[in-house]
């Protein structure tokens, strides 16, 4: 499996020679030029995974390409006459020959029930898990964990704990574009999880790593 990060939490997987793109959000734009795309998996409605200019970028550069979401990206894509295979918590499906499985049915909390919408984590091909916003456990074996390290619904230990208790081989971060002018939030990832058997890794933005 490749990964190749774009920004935040805009991923291209790649796993037996299809491609798959996550998240194409207004904190990114690489994506917009990205070509051969097969599937674009979107967790959430928010605009940092969501762009629905972008959306329509890649889905022009990649006309073939299928979106994978949920109910409540379903409805804003419904407006713009954009067709997708609804995926959520306890589904599977398999596109483009490859697994995919929905997690979780909520965005993590960020005040009482503001900003809480529909918030799917997708797990791919038995190895690689992507929770969107929302630190949810599907209780089955990850080898690979992108992980959410900085936001207005979450904090350090909240994400560190999560980590320590799924005990997936690697972990990189996502949900980082605030981090823009500062890596320091990084810095207890990279002392804490290493000794718990958990390699940590960091993308550059653009960067691919094979696993």
């Amino acid at each position: 499996m490749k990964i190749t990060k774009f920004g935040h939490c805009c991923l291209l997987v790649e796993v037996n020679g299809v491609r798959i793109l996550t998240d194409p959000g207004m904190f990114s734009v690489t994506q917009n030029e990205v070509t051969d795309i097969d599937v674009v998996l979107i967790t959430h409605e928010h605009q940092d995974h969501l762009h629905i200019d972008s959306l329509k970028a890649v889905l022009q550069n990649n006309p073939k390409a299928k979106v994978v979401t949920n109910r409540g990206v379903g409805k804003l894509l419904e407006q713009e006459g954009i067709s997708y295979v609804l995926l959520e918590d306890t589904q599977h499906k398999t596109v483009a020959g490859v697994l995919l499985e929905g997690f979780g049915q909520k965005h993590g909390v960020i005040y009482e029930e503001w900003g809480q919408v529909v918030n799917t984590g997708y797990f791919i091909a038995n190895r690689f898990f992507y929770p969107g916003d929302a630190l949810y456990d599907p209780k089955k074996p990850i080898e690979i964990l992108a992980l959410p390290v900085v936001g207005p619904w979450m904090k350090t230990s909240e994400a560190m704990e999560y980590a320590k208790r799924l005990k997936p081989k690697v972990v990189f971060p996502v949900h980082d574009a605030l981090l823009a002018h500062s890596k320091a939030f990084i810095v207890p990832y990279e002392k804490f999880l290493p000794p718990e058997g958990i390699s940590f890794t960091v993308f550059t933005d653009g960067e691919t790593k094979e696993f």
